[in-house]
């Protein structure tokens, strides 16, 4: 009946940011959940329009573009509708939590050990700061959208240009920039009043020959890396 699927609607609107939240969590801890979540993946050869897929729902162009393998990391893609209070305040306080989560992991990783690490966190902790300031007493309007990662607590994007150069910068991070891969996800949060409440994840492309960095085995590793989200 109509009543049943609205209370099941409701269930589930409930539901997915207790899931997003347990995805941030423990990622951040370089940990994966089982749960069977609500969730887009996108899967296919390179060069297949996933991306673009991707870019249509949300409605923005931000993924980066390229010949050959783009995506060498796994990307959590969680959308949250700001036209509805109660979401976007789960947002942020999921958001809130998961900084402190990362934070945590990276003091017990030793995350900024070595010099190219240290170099990535001055020029992050420069950004962030120049973000901020010129963020401080920005008011946000109901049309408002913009991006948080979880690697860079805090922080918000309202360039949709700068959330394409993070996501490439913190791929080299641990690919380096001659197309080797790295299973370790990106997440990223977009908050619009324009999109639906889905979390979406957006995978490397299937390849059969290694080039660059990547492994002998780049076709087995990649999908191995799928069957982690399907």
């Amino acid at each position: 009946t109509k009543q049943n699927n609205t209370n099941r609607m409701t269930g589930m609107d409930q539901l997915i940011p207790i899931a997003s939240k347990l995805q941030d969590v423990l990622g951040a801890l370089g940990q994966t959940t089982e749960l069977d979540l609500p969730q887009i993946v996108v899967v296919g050869g390179q060069s297949s329009g996933k991306s673009s897929v991707l870019e249509s729902i949300v409605g923005r162009s931000f993924l980066p573009r390229g010949h050959g393998i783009v995506t060498r990391r796994p990307l959590v893609l969680q959308l949250y509708n700001t036209s509805d209070p109660g979401a976007a305040a789960a947002g942020a306080d999921q958001q809130n939590d998961s900084d402190n989560s990362y934070k945590n992991s990276e003091e017990n990783d030793d995350y900024n050990n070595n010099d190219d690490d240290s170099l990535y966190s001055d020029a992050n902790a420069h950004d962030e700061a120049h973000n901020n300031i010129n963020n401080k007493n920005r008011q946000l309007s109901a049309t408002e959208e913009w991006g948080e990662f979880l690697h860079q607590p805090g922080r918000k994007f309202y360039d949709f240009g700068e959330i394409r150069d993070e996501i490439v910068r913190d791929t080299n991070r641990l690919t380096g920039s001659n197309k080797g891969i790295n299973p370790t996800p990106i997440h990223l949060k977009i908050y619009s009043p324009r999109v639906l409440a889905l979390t979406m994840v957006d995978l490397p492309g299937i390849a059969k020959v290694a080039v660059g960095d990547q492994p002998e085995d780049i076709e087995r590793q990649l999908r191995d890396m799928c069957e982690q989200y399907i």
